[in-house]
């Protein structure tokens, strides 16, 4: 029986359709749509198939626009956009039904040595002694799948004891890493350190509220997410994926990440808007 985390990159290695178009198949059904890490993760990699090995992505920017159906498979169509000397460009829309369920413009560029800093961390205690999410929840009634296996083992530094509902601080910080050992092609950690920051952002802007991200009252989706890639990483290895939301209204919620390594170096940054909508707060219908 294959793990989770090799379900998951069996995913990624798509089938090829055509020039520049590609097909993949959801291997992570924790919810009744799409999982909008795998959509990412799966985009990137359709994405790395048509740029040469000389270049690695530093961004991407993505818009989820209609839920996925993780019984139908997704055709992911890649436009090269420019081929630079130092960068290249690539769309990648993402189609079910006949439909645009996601897009990204994806950025990539060659190794270059130039002036360099980045924003300090004081990080905290590692990952040893913090309970998984697997292990906070495992009593929960109905819990999905995704806290009962996974590709990505996540440990919070401040978690929020779902049952309870507590008010906290719009910030977080969450040691991660892949459930296993990986290759050493970057190309691979990029594809899963986008699965994984899909995980714990959105909530961030919940915390203050008393809300969590299960909660039955709550409507939740992603927007739009972004994630710059800064050195190179290994994800089967403790990074910790700091959070902060600056902002919320109008039912949606802004989060921001950053994401170091055990050494404290900052090896990628994230952003994310998404719908948080109680079910009481929802807007009209037209017809009223």
């Amino acid at each position: 029986m294959t793990s989770p985390l090799d379900r998951l990159l069996a995913g990624n290695r798509l089938e090829q359709l055509d020039d520049n178009l590609f097909s993949g198949n959801s291997t992570w059904r924790a919810t009744p749509r799409l999982f909008g890490g795998e959509v990412m993760s799966q985009s990137i990699s359709a994405a790395q198939y048509t740029v040469a090995d000389d270049f690695y992505m530093h961004s991407f920017h993505a818009y989820f626009m209609r839920p996925g159906d993780p019984a139908r498979a997704v055709i992911y169509d890649v436009e090269n956009i420019r081929d630079g000397r130092s960068f290249l460009s690539r769309r990648v829309t993402a189609r079910q039904h006949g439909n645009a369920i996601y897009s990204c413009q994806c950025s990539f560029q060659g190794v270059e040595v130039g002036l360099e800093h980045q924003h300090g961390a004081e990080l905290p205690a590692g990952p040893e002694g913090l309970m998984t999410d697997q292990e906070l929840f495992a009593n929960m009634p109905n819990k999905p799948r995704s806290l009962s296996e996974a590709p990505i083992e996540y440990r919070q530094v401040a978690p929020i004891w779902l049952m309870q509902k507590p008010v906290s601080t719009p910030s977080n910080a969450v040691w991660l890493r892949a459930n296993g050992e990986l290759p050493d092609a970057l190309k691979i950690h990029q594809q899963l350190l986008a699965f994984a920051s899909d995980t714990h952002l959105l909530a961030t802007s919940l915390r203050p509220h008393g809300v969590h991200i299960l909660d039955p009252g709550l409507r939740s989706a992603t927007i739009d997410h972004s994630l710059w890639f800064h050195r190179p990483f290994r994800i089967d290895d403790w990074l910790l994926y700091e959070l902060y939301s600056p902002w919320a209204g109008n039912g949606r919620g802004l989060n921001f990440g950053r994401i170091y390594d055990r050494e404290g170096n900052l090896v990628a940054s994230s952003a994310q808007e998404g719908m948080i909508r109680l079910a009481q707060n929802k807007p009209a219908s037209k017809e009223s």
